[in-house]
């Protein structure tokens, strides 16, 4: 390895770990999605161009409308998911977008099923994914707003867009016991934590955020 690159993994590092110790300081506990965000550089998944602001704890653009969730939103849902879980065993993931959340979820998770329904981004994150070599998840162009039957039920299910309202199939392809979590609304949107109980679905209506929106079809 040459020095050069040597000191640039070094910075990066440094920088990454910062990020890390922001997530706790803004209350994120579970060290195990922290060590998750630890081992992805998300710098891979951004635009050249926005490479040095790639650990701010902001959303940044990707193109096409859509965005890559900022750390602390990645975080904080995925924590939601494993509360008092050694793992989130079988996750969908809607809106797969560069790869980056996949690959944090990959950290986390028995396996990730990932649903994108723009094929310029899906074809993206797979580039961007294919060096890291993460052999459990699975990439699928598809509305994701209908979930993914064909590898159902799952244990968690995550949703990177704002849908109106909660949509059922997301709920019926959930696992007794499962938990899905998604931003809720139009306007105001509230992230939400959906949990499969033998009475049925429970709802719990968290903190506000801001997604852009869940559309259906394929594009």
């Amino acid at each position: 390895m040459s020095e050069s690159l040597r000191l640039a993994l070094q910075s990066t590092l440094r920088v990454r770990s910062r990020m890390v110790d922001r997530l706790r300081e803004q209350g994120i506990r579970d060290e195990q999605v922290l060590a998750a965000l630890m081992a992805v550089p998300r710098h891979l998944f951004v635009e050249e161009a926005l490479a040095s602001r790639a650990y701010e704890d902001t959303a940044l653009p990707l193109g096409l409308q859509q965005t890559i969730s900022q750390p602390y939103v990645v975080a904080r849902m995925i924590e939601l998911l494993r509360a008092g879980r050694e793992n989130l065993g079988k996750t969908l993931e809607v809106g797969t977008g560069c790869g980056y959340q996949a690959a944090v979820l990959a950290q986390v998770a028995t396996e990730v099923y990932s649903v994108e329904r723009l094929r310029g981004l899906i074809d993206r994150a797979r580039i961007n994914l294919r060096h890291l070599r993460l052999l459990n998840v699975r990439l699928k162009h598809a509305d994701g707003s209908v979930g993914l039957q064909e590898a159902a039920p799952y244990d968690t299910i995550i949703v990177a867009a704002a849908a109106p309202r909660v949509p059922p199939a997301l709920v019926e392809q959930l696992a007794e016991g499962g938990r899905l979590v998604l931003p809720v609304g139009t306007t105001e949107q509230t992230l939400v934590l959906i949990e499969r109980t033998p009475r049925g679905p429970r709802e719990t209506r968290l903190s506000p955020v801001r997604f852009v929106p869940l559309l259906s079809g394929t594009e």
